[in-house]
C-alpha cells in the first residue's frame, strides 16, 4: 500500500522567507497549504496596518506555487495573550518583547493547533531561520509514538538566526514544526524566490519591528493605550531634577533621554514606577549602564535542563538578551524555583528588566528566562575608571 503524502501547513506572512519555505516543501513532494494569520485589526486603531497587503502577497505566492491558500483570524487571542500582557508590563516599568510572546502563545500554540486540528496538517512549517536536530524525522510514521525530545539549533546563516525569538516555544510545538530554510543563507533564499518567479516578493521591503506599530513612532502608538502620567527625570549622580517626562513607560534602559532645554546628552539608567521617576546619567558609557550579573525568572528549557547545571548547580554557556548582539560567555548559577543568576564574562550595557536572557551551548539554543533585575552596576561597585574600550559600545540605533 502506498504511503500517504504528508500534509504540511506553512505559515506565510507574504515575505520572501516563508514563501521560499513553502516553495521548498512543494519541491520535496509534500502536500502544502499556505496559511496566513491575521492578529491585528486595523479598524481598532488609527494607524496603518499592512495586513491586507500581506494577505494579498500570500495569495499571490500560493497561486504561483499552485497550493491551497487559507487564512485564520487570531485578533482576539493576540489581544488577550500578547498585547494586553505587553501593556501591563510597560505600565509596571519593564520592557517586554512581544515577538517572543507571539511565538510562544500564538504561532506555536494557537496556530499550530489550528493547522493540525482544523486543516489536518502533519506538521507546521515557518520561515524562521532556525533548525532542529530532528528535521523531517518528525514526519516518519510512528515517530510520535515514542518519547522523542528535539533540540533547537541555530541557523546556518548566523546573521539571520532567529532562535532568540523561538526561545520560549514548547517541546510539544518543536516536535511538530519544520524550518525549511534553516540551512540556507538569506542570499540563497532570495535567489530561489527570484528563480521561481516571485520577484514581487523579493522586492518587498523586509519587515522590521513590531507588526502592529507599522510606520508610526512607538511613543505616539503606546500613548493610545497607556495613559500618560508626567514625572521627573532625576540625575543619578546628585539626585537633581533635570527635566520632565510624560510617562516612564515611554523609556527603556540605555535609551537617550531627550530632555527639553538640556544641551548635555542624558541616558536612562533606571525607572521607578511607584514614584514615576526616570533616573538618568550623562554619557552613553556611564558606569551605571553596565553590569556583570543579572537575576532571572524560572528558565524555560526547550529540550531539558542541562544535566551539569542540575548536578553542579552551575553551567558555563553563552548568553544574549538582544537578537542582534554577539554571544557572550557566562556562568549560570541555579537559584530558587528554577531561576538562575547569570554572571557575565564581561560587563554589558543596558541589561533591561522584562527582556529575555537566552542561553546557548554550542549551536543549541537551550531556552531562556525573563530578566527580573540586573546586578549591581559598575557605578555601584565604584568601578568608574573601568576601561571603556572593554565595554560593549552601543550603536547609534541603540542610543536613539
Amino acid at each position: 500500500m502506498a504511503r500517504r503524502m504528508k500534509h504540511i501547513v506553512c505559515a506565510m506572512s507574504g515575505g520572501v522567507d516563508s514563501s521560499v519555505a513553502a516553495l521548498l516543501l512543494k519541491s520535496r513532494g509534500f502536500r502544502v497549504t499556505g496559511l496566513f494569520m491575521r492578529n491585528w485589526d486595523a479598524l481598532d486603531e488609527t494607524g496603518v496596518c499592512t495586513a491586507d497587503k500581506d494577505e494579498e502577497d500570500v495569495q499571490f505566492v500560493c497561486d504561483k506555487l499552485n497550493i491551497p491558500f487559507h487564512h485564520v483570524n487570531f485578533v482576539k487571542e493576540y489581544w488577550h495573550d500578547v498585547f494586553s500582557e505587553m501593556l501591563k508590563q510597560y505600565q509596571g516599568g519593564v520592557t517586554p518583547n512581544p515577538d517572543i510572546l507571539c511565538n510562544k502563545f500564538i504561532k506555536f500554540d494557537r496556530l499550530l493547533q489550528y493547522s493540525r486540528e482544523t486543516l489536518g496538517g502533519d506538521a507546521l512549517a515557518t520561515g524562521h531561520y532556525a533548525r532542529t536536530d530532528a528535521g523531517e524525522q518528525i514526519l516518519e510514521d510512528g515517530w510520535h509514538s515514542k518519547p522523542h525530545s528535539v533540540k533547537l539549533l541555530q541557523a546556518a546563516d548566523s546573521v539571520k538566526d532567529q532562535t532568540f525569538f523561538l526561545s520560549q516555544i514548547s517541546q510539544h510545538a518543536l516536535q511538530r514544526t519544520l524550518f525549511p530554510i534553516g540551512d540556507l543563507t538569506k542570499a540563497v533564499v532570495k535567489e530561489m524566490a527570484a528563480r521561481a518567479g516571485l520577484q514581487r516578493i523579493v522586492k518587498r521591503k523586509e519587515s522590521m519591528g513590531i507588526c502592529f506599530i507599522g510606520t508610526r513612532k512607538f511613543n505616539n502608538f503606546i500613548q493610545e493605550y497607556v495613559e500618560p502620567r508626567s514625572g521627573n527625570f532625576v540625575s543619578l549622580e546628585d539626585n537633581r531634577v533635570v527635566g520632565k517626562h510624560k510617562g516612564q513607560f515611554l523609556y527603556t534602559v540605555g535609551q537617550k533621554a531627550k530632555i527639553s532645554g538640556m544641551k548635555e546628552k542624558w541616558y536612562i539608567v533606571d525607572k521607578n514606577p511607584l514614584s514615576n521617576e526616570v533616573i538618568v546619567a550623562p554619557n552613553t558609557n556611564h558606569p551605571a549602564l553596565f553590569c556583570e550579573t543579572m537575576f532571572t525568572s524560572p528558565v524555560h528549557w526547550i529540550h531539558e535542563a542541562p544535566r551539569q547545571l542540575l548536578q553542579d548547580q552551575m553551567l558555563d554557556c553563552d548568553f544574549r538578551f538582544q537578537n542582534t548582539d554577539p554571544l557572550v560567555r557566562c556562568t549560570l548559577t541555579l537559584s530558587s524555583m528554577g531561576s538562575v543568576i547569570v554572571s557575565l564574562s564581561q560587563p554589558l550595557r543596558a541589561i533591561t528588566p522584562g527582556q529575555y536572557a537566552v542561553f546557548y551551548l554550542g549551536e543549541e539554543c537551550l531556552g531562556g528566562a525573563i530578566i527580573l533585575k540586573p546586578g549591581p552596576s559598575l557605578h555601584i561597585l565604584n568601578r568608574k575608571n573601568y576601561k571603556t574600550e572593554e565595554l560593549r559600545i552601543p550603536t547609534a540605533e541603540q542610543e536613539s
